[in-house]
């Protein structure tokens, strides 16, 4: 049995999915873009992106009664490789301990123009 996880905190789906899907017990959290939830508005930079999407994988896991350290598994698409030094820096003050598993790739192009997106995959 799957279940939809939603939260206001973080951007609806651009298409047709679900922001989460938990099913027995893995919450896999689609990809984040870096759009805030409360202005609809892209941050500037890597950085910042890099926050915001983490930030809406965050407040996801939140709405399914889980945080960062019930993530396994991450995948981090990246606008450019150039673009990994910067990210790495503020994705490394989200975890403690043992850190997720995680890929890091480049991509041809992310939508709405963004240099970033992050999936993940948790578990209770």
């Amino acid at each position: 049995m799957k279940k939809a996880i939603c939260s206001e905190k973080a951007p609806g789906a651009i298409g047709p999915y679900s922001q989460a899907i938990e099913a027995n017990g893995m919450v896999f959290v689609s990809g984040q873009l870096p759009i805030d939830a409360a202005t609809g508005l892209m941050a500037e930079g890597i950085e910042a992106q890099a926050h915001q999407s983490l930030e809406n994988i965050k407040h996801i896991l939140g709405a399914a009664g889980l945080d960062m350290s019930h993530i396994v598994k991450t995948t981090v698409f990246l606008a450019d490789m150039s673009l990994f030094a910067e990210m790495n820096k503020v994705y490394a003050t989200y975890f403690e301990g043992a850190c997720p598993a995680r890929s890091a790739v480049a991509v041809k192009a992310l939508p709405k123009e963004a240099l970033v997106e992050i999936e993940c995959i948790a578990t209770r």
